[in-house]
């Protein structure tokens, strides 16, 4: 089916996801969206989470999207339930990695920098009950990250200064593995690699959502077979600039009021 894979992120964050999905299907056509204007989305109200990921799905089922893909932890853990339930449409969405971690811990310890909407959520504390029972989690709200993201300052002295001030008291407590609970932190992989000591192993969800996706797709019959040139439209309604440089300007992007 050549319709669209729809993805909407609170912001530019995202775009992690959308990249390892495009590379999983390359014959998939998109569309995205950067709810940039609303970012970020993890210090809001479990009722505005909902509101703002139910405009964003009825813009991508308008446009004709044969499944929608929630790129942002937060509005999966405080929206999916309910979009589920009122669309007639596949959703895939996004948890933070934590069962891997638990299983392959050897320190027993753990860490997870995530947005407050992600960790205070229930479904981040069911998955971390389920697979993390005997398993020290820490847990640190990544405040003021996704704004120096969304504003250009990914490689800062003052995203620095805030990583070290998240991961000091994860490394007191010897974690070896540090879960990435929102998708705006892939992009600091490189400044996390060269902070960590080299044991501590850095887990996020893109891949598997890539995953996840092309076999919901497939169960369901809804793979592109179309030999069609693909397309791709991301739309932001905040800096488009910004959306451009994070996906060093290899898609066009737009501008759109939503």
């Amino acid at each position: 089916m050549s319709k669209s894979i729809g993805i909407f992120d609170s912001g530019i964050g995202g775009t992690s996801i959308f990249k390892e999905i495009h590379t999983l299907l390359p014959n998939e056509n998109f569309i995205y969206l950067a709810d940039s204007k609303n970012a970020p989305y993890g210090n809001k109200t479990k009722e505005d989470i909902l509101q703002l990921s139910i405009k964003n799905t009825e813009l991508l089922i308008n446009e004709g999207c044969k499944l929608i893909v929630i790129a942002c932890n937060t509005a999966t853990t405080n929206a999916i339930s309910y979009l589920r339930a009122n669309y007639d449409i596949p959703f895939i969405g996004i948890e933070p990695a934590i069962k891997p971690a638990a299983l392959n811990t050897q320190t027993k310890t753990i860490g997870i920098l995530a947005t407050k909407g992600t960790l205070s959520s229930h479904l981040f504390h069911k998955t971390t009950n389920l697979y993390a029972s005997g398993i020290k989690v820490i847990e640190k709200v990544g405040e003021g990250i996704v704004p120096l993201i969304e504003n250009g300052k990914l490689d800062s002295n003052e995203m620095r200064t805030l990583l070290e001030i998240y991961l000091e008291p994860m490394l007191k407590q010897h974690i070896d593995f540090l879960v990435l609970g929102c998708t705006h932190y892939p992009y600091l992989i490189p400044m996390l690699t060269k902070m960590l000591p080299e044991h501590v192993k850095i887990i996020d969800s893109g891949l598997a959502v890539a995953k996840q996706t092309q076999a919901v797709l497939t169960s369901n019959q809804l793979l592109n077979t179309s030999n069609d040139k693909t397309s791709i439209k991301l739309y932001s309604n905040g800096n488009v600039d910004m959306l451009n440089s994070i996906l060093d300007n290899q898609f066009d992007t737009s501008y759109l009021d939503f």
